[in-house]
């Protein structure tokens, strides 16, 4: 930087530091000096300083997510930029580096308790972690897990019209036996059209009790407003939605749900079978598409009696998404969005092979949705407000889009 430019920030230092009361000089020294970073690396990034113009422009600012970024002179409010397009992550905050220190950790911990698997050793080996501090270990294992239960047991203050569940199944040691148990994920749009990961939780089956107490833990952390939720067709699932967040919709995964009608039609049709019953999807609204699924069921259910049969059984649950407004259906048909985060969660998860215990899946799993869900904050909403505003939720029981929105449709 030219001393020019510097002139000019250190002038603003002290121009800023004058009107700071009882402030820590220090603390809001480096406040003022990462958020001027910033937006010295947005402006590169896009090509423009703020109101600018110019042929070089290729995004523009979008307002800015306040993140609370701590550091040894305490915590430091950073005004990080948005961006109308495409996100923006600080170079300075090192992004990941949490899910891989939980990594570390959980193959340290896994190593003194001896699960000796080839993949463990290996990767002792190739992290040079050879005559491991217990101590340490214990005292990394602490420091994560106090920030993992501070992140679950946030209290959630607005409503949350959509919330996706899924679950995936790590391997892990417990008793003496290698068990494959159920990790569960909870993930939100609120009401400002914002994704957050809400809550997850290891149990030793997806059984039905189980996820009953996990919603419940939700809603007592103060999840309210759901209209939809999206999942599989688990009986145990189901029942707990219906249980806990009575009077919202449930959203039959749609991925899910032509994989069961594809089943049973035989391999050399399911490409012919599939691309007709897709026509009832490409409705423009709900109404159409049940009268396209009832005359698909009758055009094939001579052939392929079994599979129209699930059809129409799952009729009402699968259209579910239809009731809502349009700009989400891409969104809300399945439980794509989740999976996706799954699959993210078992790559990682994979590198350790077999957990030592379930407090070790939690520390590393924590980890990993701590950093997605800071990232998500930093990003573009996932629904417009505008598209928001269009849900209401009548005075009893059923949801349905606003009135103005009926319109458009």
């Amino acid at each position: 930087m030219a001393t020019k430019d510097i002139m000019p920030l250190i002038e603003e230092i002290f121009k800023y530091y004058g009107h700071v009361k009882d402030g820590d000089f220090m603390r809001d020294l480096m406040a003022l000096i990462l958020n001027k970073l910033m937006e010295a690396e947005v402006t590169a990034k896009i090509g423009a300083d703020k109101y600018e113009r110019t042929e070089e422009r290729n995004n523009q600012r979008n307002g800015v997510r306040i993140r609370p970024y701590n550091t040894r002179l305490g915590t430091i409010d950073l005004k990080i930029p948005k961006l109308r397009e495409g996100t923006y992550f600080p170079s300075f905050l090192e992004p990941r580096r949490m899910w891989k220190k939980a990594l570390v950790n959980v193959v340290q911990e896994a190593y003194i308790h001896g699960i000796s698997t080839r993949k463990v050793d290996e990767l002792v080996q190739a992290l040079g972690m050879e005559g491991i501090d217990k101590s340490k270990v214990s005292r990394i294992s602490q420091e994560l897990d106090e920030y993992v239960t501070q992140f679950v047991n946030r209290k959630l203050t607005i409503k949350y019209p959509y919330l996706w569940l899924d679950a995936t199944f790590p391997k892990v040691r417990e008793g003496g036996h290698v068990e494959n148990m159920a990790l569960v994920v909870a993930v939100g749009v609120n009401e400002n059209g914002e994704r957050e990961i809400l809550g997850f939780d290891v149990g030793l089956t997806e059984s039905g009790p189980f996820w009953t107490e996990f919603l419940r833990r939700l809603v007592n952390r103060g999840l309210h407003g759901v209209q939809l939720v999206i999942s599989d067709s688990h009986e145990g699932l189901k029942k707990a939605i219906s249980e806990v967040l009575g009077g919202c919709s449930w959203q039959r995964c749609r991925v899910h749900f032509m994989r069961n009608v594809l089943s049973q039609v035989p391999r050399k049709q399911q490409g012919m079978v599939s691309a007709i019953v897709r026509t009832v999807f490409a409705a423009p609204d709900q109404k159409t598409a049940k009268n396209q699924l009832y005359t698909v069921v009758e055009q094939l259910k001579g052939r392929f009696p079994k599979a129209m049969e699930v059809l129409e059984n799952g009729c009402e649950n699968v259209l579910q998404y239809m009731e809502f407004p349009r700009e989400h259906w891409a969104q809300l048909h399945s439980t794509n969005p989740l999976e996706r985060l799954n699959r993210e969660i078992r790559r990682r998860t994979d590198v350790v092979s077999i957990f030592p215990n379930r407090e070790s899946v939690i520390r590393l799993v924590g980890s990993i949705l701590i950093e997605q869900h800071e990232e998500w904050q930093i990003g573009r909403r996932y629904f417009s407000k505008e598209s928001m505003n269009k849900l209401v939720k009548p005075a009893i029981g059923t949801y349905s889009l606003a009135p103005e929105a009926l319109l458009h449709k």
